[in-house]
């Protein structure tokens, strides 16, 4: 099956080839309108030049993927383990961002701990940076000027310390455990191979890139309300163009969760300081001194993506420009020491940031039809189902099949489109040699102003006017000629409209509620009240407070400080919080505290929390489609806010009672503080009801909540919850209620699927007529 499954990929994927090169060809010689005018011929042209350049990228791609080397961590001596320095890179970020990542690095397995060497980089020259160093005990430097940016930084670095093997890390970015045990096993490895080998047959090894993977959602995950339906939009290139460059040793150096040869960096002069993006740059320089490097696709570290448009644009558009910088300075394509593969997937790298071009000729193609009447191509519809229909859905399947389900091309165009009105320019300038001279730091704290947005929405609001008006000619122009030509311009126009539109929704973005991001994590807990100790298993856990799971309710007072036990296999915490909120779950009770107080166990509870794989979802959600997308971002953003945060446990009851004025009334269900009974016409103001032997509560008449139910307040409250034997009393009953409720609903369900299974069976007419008999 299997093997049929690679046939089949296969296939699709020569069929795509071969149609995209009949595509370009009859594109070429038979439709561009070089006799429509010069802004026809310029449009034209423009749009054939990105198309060749596309299929350039999709060969590479295809290339890359169609056979992954992914190297699998090795199995090597651990005494053979050498000393590592651990660069950590900082200049302005906070220090409880910054804590996050040394504590991380501190926590790293290795066979001998006193060879693992941590160094806090800090360009920033502050003290509360060298305080924290010396809280975590780990190595502070600083330098006297700031010469080189970040690869000044690690230059410097480099020159105070010896360790043959180095690993770097940006200051938001915290590894796991493992992240040296795995990475250092390949230089071990090939080590220990190179012994048997003489001296011009041994393989250098330069470095290993992990993945950037992020434990918050990245600004499309978030603003287009999709953390549970797609991945993180780096997700694609590092864990799945990375390592499919392995086979052509064009590995990218990310600057970040990599561990490099000391003697390669020393091969090549240090990090590559006439560069933006110094990390590009270094591994470029590594490569072509022979060295080889391989790029695997576990996650070993998590760090956090920009939080605001602001932060993302200024990101992008020194990734955009140090990569055309890089290409420039390094002479990638004179280069006697790269291959022919190798130049070929830099060059497309470079080549990727000329997308925000791309994607303005492709969005302004079929306006300059459709609104301003400018010919672009010059065919007929049937030519188009020819040659470019089966390109098109071939191209879309195959890059679907390569992708394994991480990216899909109505992602990449989303994506794309979002991006590139604020590319445009930089590109421009970097390619006429006018270069960012100041090194930008990315923003990782900052908060997302909605209100600030409203700018970057300008280019996508006019270019969806645009869309629109040529979408109404359009259609206007079928029904007054009768010709269904026009389907094909108003199929390309609604494709980028509804880019745009998504974009646009992007752009809006969307307000934050949550301060720290939540880990999806099953820790066991134990919840330490005034009476008793409670076991249970976390459900998540954050900075600011942990969810957890226990089987049977209790009471807390909102002001009581909670004592909360967490306990894994690595690590064990002890911390303060209050409640926030209960909510009945499938396995029990939900308890939501706030975190107050960390006690002595920070280290741990924070290693707790990011000492995992990020919860968010690393495939695409294949069961939503386009219009999915538009109708959730709609209904999100009309529909009203509603948080309630029930701070009681609410039992479900159903259960008749004698008051004390021998009046029955039937409680529906009860939270300790109030009950909530079925409206009776002959219930008192205030009355008293026995629950059980020996717990009395007090009632008092505070609303009505409809036509059938009235809520009564528990007026002795305070009482039972601080009487020892009235609240174990209290807290026996109340389980006794929600275990009697589950029982009936499990035998409700039981019963309704009995019914359904004798309806298939033997009718539901005949159903009806034997039950009644």
């Amino acid at each position: 099956m299997k093997k049929f499954e690679g046939l089949k990929n296969r296939a699709w994927l020569i069929f795509n080839i071969g149609w995209t090169i009949v595509y370009l060809l009859w594109r070429t010689f038979r439709t561009v309108p070089l006799h429509d005018g010069i802004i026809s011929a310029v449009a034209g042209i423009s749009l054939l030049v990105v198309e060749i350049i596309g299929m350039f990228e999709a060969f590479v791609h295809y290339f890359n993927m169609h056979k992954i080397e992914n190297h699998p961590i090795p199995q090597v001596p651990l005494e053979e383990y050498p000393d590592v320095d651990v660069f950590i890179a900082t200049y302005n970020e906070p220090t409880d961002l910054l804590y996050k990542t040394v504590n991380g690095c501190v926590h790293m397995d290795y066979p001998d701990k006193s060879k693992v060497h941590i160094y806090i980089c800090d360009d920033g020259r502050r003290e509360e940076v060298r305080k924290l160093a010396e809280e975590l005990h780990v190595n502070y430097l600083d330098r006297e000027d700031n010469e080189g940016a970040k690869a000044g930084n690690l230059n410097h670095a480099l020159s105070m310390t010896s360790s043959p093997l180095i690993a770097t890390f940006d200051a938001d970015m915290i590894p796991q455990h493992e992240f040296l045990l795995d990475t250092v096993a390949y230089f071990v490895d090939q080590e220990i191979k190179n012994r048997d080998l003489d001296e011009k047959d041994r393989v250098k090894l330069g470095f290993i890139q992990t993945p950037q993977s992020f434990y918050n959602p990245d600004l499309f995950q978030f603003n287009l309300f999709s953390e549970s339906r797609i991945p993180n939009e780096q997700d694609y290139f590092y864990k799945d163009v990375q390592v499919a460059r392995n086979k052509s040793n064009c590995v990218i150096y990310g600057g970040s969760n990599t561990v490099i040869s000391r003697e390669a960096l020393e091969d090549v002069g240090g990090f590559f300081t006439k560069s933006i993006t110094e990390d590009f740059a270094t591994g470029i320089k590594i490569q072509q001194k022979g060295y080889i490097c391989y790029a695997v696709n576990k996650i070993l570290a998590s760090g956090l993506s920009p939080t605001d448009l602001k932060s993302l644009i200024t990101q992008r558009i020194r990734w955009g420009r140090g990569c055309i910088q890089t290409g420039r300075r390094v002479h990638i394509c004179l280069s006697r020491h790269l291959s022919l593969a190798q130049k070929v997937n830099y060059l497309a790298s470079v080549w990727y940031w000329y997308a925000s071009w791309k994607r303005l000729i492709y969005v302004m193609s079929p306006i300059l039809f459709a609104t301003f009447g400018v010919i672009v191509v010059r065919c007929s519809l049937i030519e188009v189902l020819i040659f470019w229909l089966p390109m098109y859905i071939s191209s879309n399947i195959s890059l679907k099949m390569m992708s394994r389900n991480i990216r899909t091309t109505k992602w990449t165009n989303l994506y794309e489109t979002t991006i590139f009105p604020f590319m445009l320019i930089p590109v421009l300038l970097e390619t006429f040699g006018i270069s960012m001279k100041k090194f930008k730091v990315t923003k990782k704290d900052a908060k997302q102003n909605k209100n600030q947005n409203i700018k970057y929405a300008i280019p996508h609001t006019v270019l969806i006017i645009l869309s629109v008006i040529g979408i109404v000619n359009c259609i206007r122009w079928t029904f007054t000629t009768g010709r269904i030509d026009y389907f094909v311009i108003l199929f390309w126009l609604f494709l980028n409209l509804f880019n745009l539109v998504m974009s646009l929704f992007f752009v809006m973005g969307r307000d934050v509620v949550r301060k720290n991001e939540r880990q999806k994590a099953e820790i066991p807990c134990g919840v330490t009240t005034r009476y008793g100790s409670y076991k249970g298993m976390t459900r998540d856990i954050s900075e600011g407070g942990v969810a957890v799971v226990i089987p049977h309710a209790f009471d807390i007072d909102e002001e009581e400080c909670c004592e909360i036990r967490l306990d894994s296999d690595r690590y064990h915490a002890k911390v303060e919080g209050k409640i926030v909120s209960v909510t009945k779950a499938k396995e029990g009770w939900c308890y939501v505290f706030a975190i107050t107080s960390l006690k002595e166990s920070r280290q741990d509870f924070m290693q707790l929390i990011y000492d995992r794989d990020p919860s968010l979802p690393t495939n695409l959600d294949e069961s939503l489609s386009s219009f999915d997308d538009l109708r959730l971002n709609i209904t999100k953003r009309v529909a009203r806010s509603d948080f309630q945060n029930r701070k009681k446990a609410r039992i479900p009851v159903m259960q008749e009672f004698d008051t004390d004025s021998w009046n029955k009334v039937k409680m529906i269900n009860f939270n300790y503080q109030y009950a909530l009974f079925e409206l009776n016409p002959f219930m008192p103001e205030e009355f008293s009801i026995e629950l059980e032997e020996g717990l009395t509560i007090e009632l008092k008449k505070k609303r009505i909540i409809s036509e059938s139910e009235i809520l009564c307040r528990v007026e002795n409250y305070m009482d039972i919850y601080f009487s020892e034997e009235l609240y174990k009393k209290m807290e026996n009953w109340t389980n006794k209620m929600a275990a009697e409720f589950d029982k009936e609903t499990e035998r409700q369900v039981k019963t309704q699927t009995i019914i359904r299974k004798k309806k298939s069976m033997i009718g539901e007419d005949e159903f009806y007529e034997m039950d009644y008999l």
